[in-house]
Formats: structure tokens, sequence, C-alpha cells
């Protein structure tokens, strides 16, 4: 187990480390420089600017003082801004995103497990069906197009929760289910199909011949084993969430880090789009290389042996 965690680590460490190189160097072959939109400038300002920046360095000694600067956790300062860095953006709107990312992981992952044992115990039936028309329309409506038919009725049309901002939990329903719903429909499928295999395995058909509770054969038996596909694809789901709430904090107007990357897009800031785009990679790398060591151990049956399953 532990080597195998351990290469497992290497593995993300390696991916992270491609990530920001990748990032970085296609970050810089995009034509132009930060204050090509600054307008006309004295030409010994700009030479000063560019001097500061180390923009004028040749490509690999950036990227050297870039990848330094990460190594001790600096991801470098706003270029368009002289007292703010990157890491005090994201030290701002990470708590932000990461709440709302959060809880729309815990609406959309107890709705997708309700929704998908449903529609497996009444197969073929009644709730079976409603669940999967809910599950369809889930996955095929974007987040933003939910997003704006939340605030037209539910804020503007009845006035029932505020549709903009960020303060109270009122303000982090809406959002909230709307970046939930494609997850949400997401688990109900994939459990769905997971405990229906499960259902006509040997095993659970023992443990309804002995007698057992509804219930125990249900959740100990059927929902322990089922919901094991769920879990692999869980941290990729929680990362997603977290860091795809973009388009739906702009929506909704949530000082989150999506505000900082799409600022940072059009005013071609470096250090924020390369910095927002390692954080959340690293995120997203951690939280499979969590998942892969957790499954290991959530299922005995898996045997883990010269790094393999």
């Amino acid at each position: 187990m532990l080597r195998y965690t351990l290469q497992r680590l290497g593995w993300a460490l390696l991916t992270l480390w491609v990530v920001v190189t990748l990032t970085f160097f296609l970050m810089h072959m995009i034509p132009g420089n930060p204050f090509a939109k600054e307008g006309k400038m004295p030409p010994g300002v700009y030479e000063n600017l560019m001097n500061y920046y180390h923009l004028n360095e040749p490509l690999y000694v950036q990227y050297g003082l870039y990848v330094k600067s990460l190594l001790s956790l600096d991801f470098g300062p706003s270029l368009k801004s002289s007292t703010i860095t990157v890491n005090d953006y994201i030290t701002e709107g990470f708590p932000v995103s990461l709440h709302l990312g959060l809880q729309a992981l815990v609406i959309g992952v107890t709705l997708g497990i309700i929704f998908g044992v449903i529609a497996a115990l009444y197969h073929n039936r009644f709730p079976d069906h409603v669940s999967m028309i809910l599950a369809i329309i889930g996955i095929s409506v974007p987040n933003f197009i939910l997003a704006t038919v939340l605030i037209h009725y539910v804020s503007v049309e009845w006035g029932l929760l505020p549709a903009a901002t960020w303060g109270t939990w009122k303000h982090t329903i809406l959002p909230s289910l709307a970046l939930a719903a494609m997850p949400m429909t997401f688990i109900a499928r994939l459990l769905r199909s997971s405990m229906l295999e499960v259902l006509g395995q040997d095993y659970i058909k023992t443990a309804k011949a002995k007698g057992l509770a509804r219930n125990v054969v249900i959740i100990k038996h059927t929902l322990r084993n089922a919901i094991l596909p769920v879990v692999t694809v869980l941290g990729i789901i929680t990362a997603n969430l977290v860091t795809g709430s973009f388009v739906i904090e702009h929506i909704f107007g949530i000082p989150g880090m999506g505000e900082m990357f799409v600022k940072g897009i059009f005013n071609r800031d470096y250090p924020v789009i390369l910095g927002s785009t390692i954080f959340y990679s690293a995120i997203l790398i951690f939280l499979i290389f969590l998942v892969d060591v957790m499954y290991t151990w959530i299922d005995p049956r898996i045997k883990v042996t010269g790094g393999s399953k």
C-alpha cells in the first residue's frame, strides 16, 4: 500500500510539473504583451516595466524564475496592480469558490444518490422513468441556462430568493442548485446502472434468501458495492465543481476566483492566469490522487501489488 501511494504521488507531481510547463509556454506564445493595451507610454516607462517583470528576458529564464517562485508557493505579482499579488487574489477568492463548490457537491451527491437508488429499486417503473427524465434534462441543459431560469422565476417572478451577490445563506442556494445539477444527474445515472448490476449478483440473492431486512440488503450489501464507481469519479466531480464555477460566479455576481480569472484573461495578466490555472490544476491532481488511494481502502477486494490494482 505504501509503495503504491508513493508511486501515485510521484505521478501526481510529474503531472503537475507538465501542467506548469505547458501552461507557462502556451501563455507566453500568445502574440503581444500585457502592456500592449495601455496605449502610448513613454519608452522609458515601458522599458522599466518590461525589466521589472522580467518580460524582456529569454523565455527559459522567465520559466526558471517562475518555477523558483512556485517552489516557495509564490504565484508572483499581478501585472495590473502594484499592491495586490496573485496570492492575495487566491486568498480572497478561493474560500468563496470553495464554499460554493462544496455546497453544490453536497447537494449533487445527496440528491444523485437518492435518485439513483430510487431509479434502481423501481426499475422500468414510474419513479425510474421520472428520475431518468430529470437526469437527461440535467445533463442536457447547461448550468448557465439553468442559472438564468432560476433567477427569472425564483428571484424575479416569485421573489423567493435573492438573485445576485454573496452574503447570507440565501444567496448561496440558487448558484449551488445551478452548479449541482450536472453532477447530480451524472451520479444518479451512474449509481442506477451500478446498482442494477449489483442487484443481479448471487450474494444479493443469497442475502434475500436468508431473510435479511430489505433496508439491510439495500444499504449494507447493495449500495456499499454499487457506490464504488461513484467514488472513483468523486475527485474529478469535486474539482470540477470548485473550478468550474466561473460562469456561475459571473452570472450571480459572486466574488470568487472566477472573477479573478476572467479579469486576468481580459487584461492579459500572465501571473493571474497562470496562478489560477496551476492552483486549480493542483487541486484536481490532488483529489484524483486522494481518490486513487482511498479506493483501495474502501474496497478490500482490491489488492495493490507493484503499483497496480
